[in-house]
């Protein structure tokens, strides 16, 4: 019963904790009232993603005084009261409260998941991966589909709050079960996996802060692009450190992170109903479709898969392929065509990171996810920066959407691009690992030269009686 319930749970709170990332305050703002000021409200609603960055890998540290169940609980009554207090929102200060709390609640919720799962069944791992894809593809939409005929702008603050009371009963449910069976214990990192996981917070917060400049400064897209390419890079270096199992989550993690969200969230904007495309109706069938099969791979690896070492890249290069087709088939009026592109991202991201994942331990699994946001938001800056090079000197509508069209391609051949680097990187460095673990084990043996006698061993003496044994 403990089981169903931490699966239920994850299928409930993972995507209440993605779906906080985005910013979509923009798309309501002809109902805004005239005393906001509408930059200062969509720049206090974008904090969110940092608040949750940077409490990740705090949370995972915390995981060894604060039990795993009472961090599950105060993550989501943090979303609840978060939730509860959005409808009252009535400056852009309490929009930015509300939206640091909704951040924080989704910080605490993602390693206190992985870490009730982590010596539970392990499809309930395969679980964890394939819903954490599921969450990062569907977020855009997922945000956005609230606000369609939406009356009050204030339900940005609060999507889903009917899921957020039943992700926060089934963490009830779960808490008693846990109480029940005696308060078992659950892994943690270790001393120096915790020196890592603080180091993490450092980049964190470095791309946080550009972030937030950029959206208080008119910052060219040249200078976004190059803080941008400058921090992915800061957050690869950072996914170097450690063992070659470590390395390949952290730098799976890091690849996810960076091109997932991101190219579904334009994908999405581009295939609105009022850009031509078939608009969120059009594509509740693709995401489906691509959720469940991102599901189903990830516990069909998890189960099945006898050597992940190449399971890992050949998802990252399903979704290379996936970020070829979106250039091929986006945009499109029929939504069901976009099957392919989401299947292949989805399904992709979810094999990589449960191939990944099963050979890690709870500490690198730790510092993998904390670097996995800070990317999400190096992704954005990117796509942010590709998207001011793009709608430069645009003087139409026409121009308009052929240049958010354009952007949308150009950042794809970039993802693609990138994501072929990371695997090269992570091929490179793991056959130079092996290269020296061979060569230490070999530097042990070495045979005796020419003319040396190896020593012999004297006999052992018997203890009682000092006679050879």
């Amino acid at each position: 019963m403990s089981d169903t319930v931490l699966g239920l749970l994850i299928v409930a709170a993972l995507p209440l904790a993605i779906v906080a990332i985005p910013n979509t305050v923009s798309v309501v703002a002809a109902l805004l009232p005239d005393g906001i000021d509408r930059v200062e409200l969509m720049r206090a609603h974008g904090l969110a993603l940092p608040a949750m960055m940077l409490t990740v890998p705090l949370a995972a540290v915390a995981l060894r005084w604060v039990k795993v169940a009472h961090l599950l609980m105060g993550g989501l009554a943090l979303l609840a009261v978060a939730d509860a207090a959005g409808g009252y929102a009535g400056s852009a200060f309490l929009v930015g409260v509300l939206r640091v709390a909704h951040g924080i609640g989704a910080g605490l919720l993602l390693p206190a998941t992985l870490v009730a799962v982590w010596e539970r069944p392990r499809a309930l791992r395969a679980l964890w991966t394939g819903m954490l894809a599921l969450s990062l593809m569907g977020a855009q939409a997922l945000a956005l589909w609230p606000l369609d005929g939406a009356t009050r702008w204030q339900v940005t603050l609060q999507p889903f709050p009917l899921l957020t009371g039943i992700a926060l009963a089934l963490a009830a449910v779960y808490f008693v079960l846990w109480m029940a069976a005696g308060r078992p214990a659950t892994p943690t990192p270790r001393p120096k996996e915790r020196s890592r996981l603080l180091l993490a917070t450092v980049p964190a917060a470095g791309i946080a802060v550009v972030a937030i400049s950029t959206a208080s400064e008119d910052w060219r897209a040249g200078l976004v692009i190059l803080l941008a390419v400058l921090a992915i890079a800061g957050l690869l270096a950072l996914a170097s450190i450690g063992t070659r199992e470590s390395r390949t989550f952290a730098y799976a993690m890091v690849a996810v992170g960076v091109v997932l969200l991101p190219s579904v969230a334009q994908v999405t904007y581009v295939e609105m109903g009022g850009l031509g495309g078939p608009g969120l109706k059009g594509l509740w069938i693709p995401f489906c479709m691509a959720g469940l099969l991102a599901v189903a791979a990830a516990v069909v690896v998890r189960l099945f898969a006898a050597d992940n070492r190449w399971v890992t890249p050949l998802g990252l290069l399903s979704m290379v392929v996936g970020l070829c087709s979106v250039r091929v088939v986006a945009p499109s009026a029929e939504g069901m065509v976009l099957v392919v592109p989401f299947a292949l991202l989805a399904v992709g991201a979810s094999v990589a990171l449960t191939a990944a994942l099963s050979q890690a331990g709870v500490g690198a699994a730790m510092f993998g996810l904390a670097l996995c946001f800070p990317g999400v938001l190096a992704g954005y800056l990117l796509g942010t920066g590709v998207q001011m090079t793009m709608l430069r000197d645009v003087t139409s509508a026409q121009e308009l959407v052929d240049s958010f069209v354009s952007a949308l391609h150009l950042w794809a051949l970039v993802g693609g691009f990138f994501v072929v680097v990371v695997i090269i990187l992570a091929a490179v460095l793991a056959r130079r690992a092996q290269v020296t673990e061979q060569g230490q084990d070999t530097s042990q043996e070495e045979p005796a030269e020419d003319g040396d006698v190896p020593p012999v061993p004297a006999p052992a003496q018997s203890p009682e009686d000092g006679t050879p044994a």
